[in-house]
């Protein structure tokens, strides 16, 4: 049956109303928010951080105030680290790096949460799987920051015991190896054969090939370099040093003109780094682009005297 005018006035109306309706329901819980969020925050500031964490959860991340939502995720921080709520500090934490992802206060704040984060995850690690491989990297880990090389070595060959073709393992076994301070004379060649082995679990291991890249170029084994590193950057196409490695192994073979791309690639990935800047310019003049050549010799110049003072020149 067809509807008169007055009918369709009439529902329109009707809709608008509710329309209208629904817009000040929906604005209301910003009021109450932004009120509870005060509170809290009063409270939270005044050392009553029991009562406040469960009202900073509920309004932060809906607040349009944007110095109070600092306020109340800084604050949130605070209280849930204080009643060790980790749930809580996580998600206070996603906040505050999602609302101000450069502010420096927001930063500091930021380092020590993750950092209680981490240390809490670490701690039931250790208490729920002790003698689990990840419990064990993670010792070994700790132990290779710290300089415990040999404690660290230990951790990793009883991952390997457990299983002999975890990945990851036999690449930090020679990272370790390359690493210590006094290590035995034949370490390159146990590096070596650490990578090798490494490679024959996870082909696939940028990584690795890198390092066996450099432990050739230092050989001035440059064929069996530039095949390493020319696979490095096959398996991670933004691994900047192994651009480098690769271009500088291509100009000791005095392929200058071959060298200049991935010499070219490694300064895009690493504008700031001057030894790449200076491969370039090297190539450059080696291949006749005197111009391209001095643009990248006065860079090199420009980010040492930018970087560290008293720093060697690459040449």
């Amino acid at each position: 049956m067809p509807k008169s005018p007055e009918l369709f006035s009439l529902i329109f109306f009707a809709l608008a109303m509710s329309a209208s309706s629904l817009a000040q329901v929906s604005s209301k819980p910003t009021n109450i928010n932004s009120s509870a969020a005060e509170h809290a925050v009063t409270l939270a500031e005044s050392g009553h951080c029991s009562e406040a964490l469960p009202l900073l959860s509920k309004s932060a991340a809906h607040l349009t105030d944007k110095a109070l939502q600092k306020r109340a995720g800084l604050d949130g921080v605070r209280c849930a680290t204080l009643l060790q709520r980790w749930d809580s500090l996580s998600e206070f934490a996603r906040i505050l790096n999602e609302q101000f992802p450069r502010d420096p206060d927001v930063l500091y704040v930021l380092v020590h949460a993750y950092s209680d984060l981490s240390s809490q995850a670490a701690r039931e690690l250790a208490e729920t799987a002790p003698t689990s491989i990840p419990a064990l990297e993670m010792d070994a880990e700790t132990n290779e920051l710290q300089g415990k090389w040999d404690q660290a070595e230990k951790d990793y060959r009883k991952i390997l015991e457990k299983n002999p073709r975890y990945p990851g393992i036999h690449f930090r076994l020679a990272r370790l190896l390359l690493s210590k301070p006094n290590p035995p004379a034949d370490f390159q060649d146990q590096a070596r054969k650490e990578l090798d082995e490494e490679l024959a679990i996870d082909p696939t291991n940028a990584g690795a090939e890198y390092i066996l890249g450099e432990i050739a170029l230092q050989a001035r084994d440059f064929d069996e370099a530039i095949k390493h590193l020319s696979r490095a950057t096959q398996l991670d196409p933004n691994f900047g040093e192994a651009y480098l490695g690769l271009g500088v192994a291509l100009s000791e073979e005095k392929r200058y003109a071959e060298a200049i791309t991935p010499l070219e690639t490694a300064v895009k990935l690493e504008p700031t780094n001057p030894m790449a800047h200076y491969s370039l310019g090297t190539a450059y003049a080696r291949s006749g682009r005197k111009e391209d050549a001095e643009h990248q010799f006065a860079i090199q110049q420009a980010e040492q005297q930018g970087g560290a003072q008293g720093g060697q020149n690459p040449q």
